[in-house]
């Protein structure tokens, strides 16, 4: 059963913290929550013995043997993926294979985003990591170090990073949790999007994917994006991955090695129980909990919002109201997928002006945000709570306030009085799945 129940007080994840609050006069909930799981009391000793026990294919010491370049690609300060407990296992397998530190390169999968910082990197790899070998990140903007792997459609090459695409071996890491297009995060992700380039990422975020049925949460088979996704990362010859499934504390639940889709198979299937959270209806307000690292910029908070909408069925009626608690030091964000973003929800019009611009011109790196946002807000209000820059708020169509109460207050004006309200702490690792189409009662 899922992990839910009424109370008076409710805690949601806030930076690196949490905050805590009461709901206004009026308005009734219930906390939904992912099924506890055990977790790895030693990760870094699991992830040892994962790597000499792979879900499928050879042993990475195997596949390492004469391999003159190795690349890892790893997630970007903006995933939680403990890249700090699954690269070492990694590195020792490279180096008992004879492969010397300086044969190996780690890129940092930005996509379209920012690049990392030192501290970043050394937050996500360790300090003995980063003083040791070479830590470079990914540009998708960079024409010279991009390599096509394949034609997309039109014969427009899909390229990714040149380092990852030369490798003699080429390795990743990833989390393996819902995700709005992927279905599931992890498997060949880290390479396709993480070190593609423009018209790769273009293409697997573009309206006509957006829009297919198959592009769900927690929707592996018959989902084009996925597929997208793992002939891209086959085609760029990715051979073995590392990845990870959290509980919503970021403890590590599983851990697997592997053939990057055998891996991502093995691990979705175990994280699909855990995440998913049936809910009787549709409910008038949600709290949509995000926490560090994605509370970073709205770009990335605002998944709190389209992860409830583009549910089965989507959580917040129509009409309703999503407040999402998070500070957003960095505004917007301040990668080109982010600026595009802000740029994008700049269109007159509101968001209609926005979805029929994107289904008409496409969209560049960044912009399928905006428009998966402009669907969002085409049904329901946002309230972002907390955020430093209110202005970064309105200027991507949400409604600022300065404490979770008051956007919970804001909330209940927009929707009126009595309502009901679904507090979900992690709203990016669980999944509510409406069990009917009526108004929820389940205070």
């Amino acid at each position: 059963m899922t992990n839910q129940a009424s109370v008076d007080v409710f805690q949601v994840p806030f930076g690196r913290g949490k905050r805590t609050f009461s709901l206004p006069p009026g308005v009734t909930g219930t906390e939904i929550a992912t099924h506890p799981a055990a977790y790895l009391r030693d990760p870094g000793e699991a992830a040892h013995r994962a790597i000499l026990e792979p879900i499928a294919g050879p042993h990475l010491r195997e596949l390492a043997a004469g391999a003159r370049s190795v690349c890892i690609a790893v997630t970007d300060a903006t995933r939680a993926c403990p890249d700090h407990l699954l690269v070492p296992p990694m590195l020792s397998e490279l180096e008992a294979a004879g492969v010397p530190p300086a044969s190996v390169t780690i890129l940092v999968a930005v996509g379209a985003h920012r690049a990392s910082t030192d501290a970043e990197k050394r937050e996500k790899l360790g300090s003995a990591i980063v003083d040791r070998y070479k830590v470079v990140d990914h540009d998708a903007t960079d024409d010279a170090n991009l390599v096509p792997v394949m034609d997309g459609p039109g014969g427009i090459p899909f390229r990714i990073n040149r380092i990852a695409a030369e490798a003699d071996l080429l390795l990743s890491t990833g989390l393996v949790e819902p995700h709005q297009y992927a279905g599931f995060s992890g498997g060949g992700k880290t390479v396709a999007i993480g070190c593609g380039d423009e018209a790769t990422i273009a293409y697997t975020h573009g309206p006509a994917m957006l829009d297919h049925p198959g592009v769900r949460l927690a929707r592996l088979d018959g989902n084009p994006f996925q597929d997208a996704v793992r002939l891209v990362a086959k085609r760029a010859n990715l051979a073995f991955v590392g990845n990870a499934v959290l509980d919503e504390e970021g403890r590590i639940v599983a851990v697997a090695y592997g053939p990057p889709e055998a891996v991502q198979d093995a691990l979705a299937e175990r994280a699909a129980p855990l995440f998913t959270a049936p809910i009787p209806a549709q409910v008038d307000i949600a709290v949509a909990g995000v926490g560090y690292p994605k509370d970073a910029n709205l770009y990335q908070a605002s998944r709190a919002a389209s992860y409830l909408q583009f549910a089965p069925t989507p959580v917040v009626r129509q009409g309703g109201a999503i407040v999402i608690p998070a500070e957003c030091p960095e505004g917007a964000g301040d990668g080109d997928g982010e600026r595009r973003f802000l740029a994008a929800m700049a269109v007159d019009g509101g968001p209609e002006a926005v979805i029929q611009r994107v289904r008409r011109e496409g969209i560049r790196p960044g912009e399928q945000r905006a428009y998966v946002v402009s669907l969002v807000l085409r049904d329901v209000t946002v309230i972002v709570a907390g955020i430093l820059d209110p202005d970064a708020a309105r200027a991507v169509g949400f409604l600022p306030a300065a404490t979770i109460e008051d956007g919970l207050a804001i909330a209940a004006e927009v929707v009126g009085t009595p309502a009901q309200a679904l507090v979900v702490p992690h709203a990016l690792l669980t999944l509510p799945v409406v069990e009917t189409g009526r108004l929820a009662e389940i205070g």
